[in-house]
């Protein structure tokens, strides 16, 4: 009895925690029981949360695209993407390359099935000592894009990442499976350092995914009301997985697979289903990428302190040591690889 009551005392303590939760971009229905709730889930709760954000979003976006061109904004809101080919000069792609891939860093590296995800962080001795980077991140379309998919004028974390895959004799990464990354828009961007075969597991994304028709909207009130006892791990801490064969019922095409060049930037809306593709072989591909999520709830485009120069190239380093000093309570799956070059074989 006496357990019993403390956690319930407990409980009590923490609802102030639960609810202003509701508020943020949280979106697990396993860890927050007032997201989690199927009775006020059933009245709306979960939907209410995404129409908000979408809201919210596309206002945010409206502001920000008048430093978009007309056929980047059309891109986005027909496909829930930006895909731009030969984004540099043939001449500067190929320098920029060569001195990414020939700089060793200090690098992280996750194994999730039987691919290694490995991550450099694109901090302010990596742009100082290729100077185009700095140029490329700076220039106008690549920074309106990051901004405009994203809804917020911040600055996003910055990575070159290595995918290898079919390293492992081990179940298949789980990330070949469809998802959506959370409830509201949100961004990560791709740029090819290396030519992407379609059997080499290019990106995939379901094409106008990311729009929140009535045929979603009742798909995700059913996978919420699900949660988190019916639903797969990933998806019941709100990052959501469908399969191919439920694609149609949505009204949505089969997901299109980015088999591209070298040089292309895709620039991805990741509230809309995409995934990795499967692979064929053992094979390396190397992209600078991009990533930013802000809380949905936030009006305001900007004032964002940790966008700061001198703060914003030292985000990575900073979160990586967090997350070491405290992975007993949090968990740290990217373990310290050394100081490796990108296209290293490991």
């Amino acid at each position: 009895m006496k357990s019993a009551s403390r956690h319930s005392v407990l409980r009590w303590l923490i609802l102030p925690w639960w609810t202003i939760q509701l508020f943020t971009g949280a979106k697990s229905f396993v860890d927050n029981p007032i997201i989690g709730s199927k009775q006020l889930n059933r009245l709306g709760l979960y939907t209410t949360r995404i129409r908000i954000a979408h809201w919210l979003a596309a206002h945010r976006r409206k502001r920000l695209g008048k430093k978009m061109n007309a056929r980047d904004r059309e891109q986005l809101a027909e496909q829930g993407y930006v895909l731009v080919p030969d984004f540099l000069p043939a001449g500067e792609f190929s320098a920029l390359r060569d001195a990414i891939l020939s700089r060793a860093a200090d690098a992280r590296e996750m194994v999730q099935g039987d691919a290694i995800t490995r991550r450099i962080a694109i901090d302010a001795d990596m742009m100082r000592d290729i100077p185009a980077l700095r140029t490329l991140i700076r220039a106008p379309r690549w920074a309106a894009l990051m901004r405009y998919v994203a809804s917020f004028n911040i600055e996003p974390l910055y990575y070159i990442q290595t995918i290898l895959s079919h390293r492992f004799d081990a179940p298949a990464d789980p990330q070949l499976a469809l998802h959506a990354d959370t409830f509201h828009p949100t961004m990560k961007a791709w740029y090819f350092l290396t030519d992407v075969a379609p059997e080499d597991g290019p990106l995939t994304y379901v094409n106008g995914s990311h729009k929140l028709t009535p045929q979603r909207l009742k798909w995700e009130k059913e996978k919420a009301l699900a949660a988190p006892e019916g639903l797969d791990r990933l998806s019941s801490r709100g990052s959501m997985r469908i399969t191919p064969e439920e694609l149609p019922a949505l009204g949505l095409p089969p997901a299109t697979a980015f088999a591209v060049p070298a040089n292309t930037l895709v620039v991805v809306d990741t509230c809309g289903f995409h995934a990795r593709g499967a692979s064929a072989r053992p094979s390396m591909r190397i992209e600078i990428w991009a990533y930013s999520r802000r809380n949905p709830f936030i009006p305001w485009l900007g004032w964002d302190a940790l966008s700061l120069p001198g703060i914003a190239e030292r985000r990575i380093g900073i979160l990586w040591s967090l997350r070491d000093r405290f992975k007993k309570w949090t968990g740290q799956p990217w373990r310290p690889a050394g100081k490796i070059t990108p296209n290293s074989n490991g």
